[in-house]
């Protein structure tokens, strides 16, 4: 048998070197656990599979939580400030769960067996939750359409089922982007470039799911009641999990490796106990493992790179080390293991400039609904009155419309002049997006100002709508589903690429948990805000009545903090060194 032949698991020996494109070189197998196969696994043979269960999956998510909030407070009988406390808990802990789920899947389950066990979970949240809204007994009793009561027993199988699901999705969200960019080889330049489009499509099957979600599912829960309300997503759900499971004879599997958080503190200990060692000025004496595969099971060996030297100190080989012997991985930890948590430590400045972002995000299910619940809702001179809400439409036809131009024009164009293989790259992407976000705050800021002038300069103070067409907010909300396509999606695709072959789940779980630091940093602001604006009995920038507030301001403050939120992110920019491997596996 020669050097480079491959043990399948079923005992085959298959020769690599007689036809080296074969066979995937990053370490994936097939759903046998044998090195996975070009020719059938993966790329965009196994994508469709993953895309529908996002799409249907974030269908079931958006049509059940859009308008949760109403269900609070018309059924379960929650007053406005319980209700929202209840909404934002449940929905802070759907962004918190992606780091256990994330945490299982790199550590011991691998993606597919993650995504697999918590979509049951999420199945039975969803099926006990349509429950609670439709059997008699554990549905709310109700007088009239809005005029319900739930006993404690009901409430508790309400949250019982909704904190299932919260369980669900952390096993989901970090771990279907991967997977779907897992099905791409790294060490193929060819396949590697179509990487970057999926991210793309990905989010475009995202927000085709919140599409239908914002405004069908809403429309019914309204009309229709809300045992169809819940039971569509519970319908939709299961339809992801068909589709999931439907593509497990094309996809290529990642191995898990081991507890990414284990091998993090062990080089942190080696290093404190190796704080007087001189690291050697040739890098090649630093200990690492003869084999192609890293001593991290599955995972490709890591280049060296010269930051955060201090950490090299836990790879320099001692006389009492016995490298031929046991290895104390407390005492001696390889380039690769090092070079694991200098990629965190790199990726973390990165991840904190998209808390600003976020928050900017995350005015669009607050400050934009206020603002848009006092001007005019009616659709044209018709007497039909949209809800503020339904606005974010247009965030979802703004993503649905700039993903193909991104994919189709602006890559292809951009690659003539950068050489890049996806145009851009992923920092310059993400850049131009915290860019554009700017501009959304402005034209909000902007917005409000001339209203609050047509409110003061013709008395609307106490008018419930002004008349002032709605749709004037369509330019803000479009500009944020603009930025989203650039920042979010580049996002997804730098904490990728960026990732340790072993701790891609973790890292994107790190990404999406910008999300909740960004509700958790906008509620900051408002509270701050409003203290300091309302001192000596003055409305303050945010009083009930905006009328007589300063929303404007606040919009000021978010689009000068983005400004200076994108100075930071350029100048890290700069100074981020990108990771990179060391051969192949295969």
């Amino acid at each position: 048998m020669g050097e480079d032949d491959v043990y399948t698991k079923d005992g085959r020996v298959v020769p690599i070197a007689e036809d080296d494109d074969v066979y995937t070189k990053d370490g994936t197998v097939d759903y046998k656990g044998n090195p996975a196969n070009k020719k059938v696994t993966g790329t965009w043979k196994a994508c469709p599979f993953i895309l529908g269960t996002e799409c249907c999956e974030r269908l079931a998510y958006y049509g059940m939580s859009s308008n949760l909030i109403t269900y609070f407070k018309g059924h379960l009988k929650q007053s406005s400030a319980k209700a929202a406390k209840s909404n934002s808990n449940w929905s802070g802990t759907c962004y918190l769960t992606p780091l256990l789920g994330a945490f299982l899947a790199d550590a011991y389950l691998g993606r597919y067996k993650t995504i697999a066990s918590f979509s049951i979970i999420y199945i039975i949240g969803m099926t006990l939750l349509t429950l609670s809204a439709s059997i008699p007994g554990m549905k709310p009793t109700c007088v009239s359409k809005d005029d319900c009561y739930a006993n404690s027993g009901q409430t508790a199988a309400c949250f019982i089922a909704l904190y299932l699901i919260a369980l669900g999705t952390g096993g989901i969200k970090p771990c279907v982007s991967s997977y779907g960019a897992d099905q791409f080889d790294d060490d193929d330049e060819v396949e590697k470039k179509h990487k970057g489009s999926f991210f793309n499509w990905f989010y475009f099957s995202i927000n085709v799911g919140a599409l239908i979600a914002s405004s069908v599912l809403v429309w019914v829960q309204m009309n229709e009641g809300w045992s169809w309300g819940f039971g569509i997503p519970a319908v939709a759900m299961a339809i992801a999990v068909v589709s999931f499971f439907s593509g497990t004879r094309l996809y290529r599997n990642q191995k898990p490796g081991g507890s990414p958080l284990t091998r993090i503190i062990q080089v942190l200990v080696a290093s404190v106990r190796k704080y007087k060692v001189i690291v050697p000025e040739d890098k090649s004496l630093l200990y690492e493992i003869a084999d192609a595969e890293s001593v991290i099971k599955g995972s490709r060996k890591l280049d060296h790179t010269n930051e955060f030297r201090f950490f090299d100190k836990a790879a320099v080989v001692e006389p009492t080390d016995h490298i031929k012997d046991s290895i104390d991985p407390w005492r001696l930890a390889t380039v690769t293991q090092v070079e694991e948590l200098k990629s965190i430590i790199r990726l973390l400045p990165v991840w904190a400039t998209g808390i600003i972002f976020a928050a900017v995000y995350n005015q669009m299910s607050n400050f934009f609904v206020l603002q848009g619940t006092l001007m005019d809702l009616h659709v044209g001179k018709s007497s039909f009155e949209i809800p503020a809400a339904s606005l974010s439409v247009f965030d979802t036809l703004s993503v649905i419309i700039w993903v193909p131009i991104y994919d189709q024009f602006i890559v292809p164009f951009a690659r003539r002049f950068t050489g890049q293989r996806n145009g851009l790259t992923t920092l310059q992407r993400m850049g131009i997006g915290l860019f554009i976000s700017i501009f959304s705050m402005v034209c909000a800021a902007i917005l409000e100002f001339i209203r609050l002038r047509s409110v003061k300069e013709n008395n609307y103070y106490l008018w419930e709508h002004m008349p002032m067409s709605v749709f004037w907010q369509s330019p803000q909300y479009f500009l944020i589903g603009a930025a989203e396509v650039f920042t979010f999606i580049g996002q997804l695709d730098f904490f990728y690429d960026q990732a340790p072959d072993a701790m891609r789940s973790l890292c994107s779980a790190l990404s999406l948990s910008t999300v909740a630091l960004g509700n958790y940093f906008n509620s900051l602001l408002v509270t701050i805000v409003t203290n300091v604006t309302t001192k000596n009995n003055k409305p303050g920038w945010i009083p009930d009545n905006l009328n007589y507030g300063h929303l404007d301001y606040f919009f000021w403050m978010l689009a000068v903090l983005s400004v200076l939120n994108l100075g930071a992110f350029l100048l890290i920019a700069q100074w981020y060194t990108y990771k990179k491997t060391v051969g192949s596996i295969r």
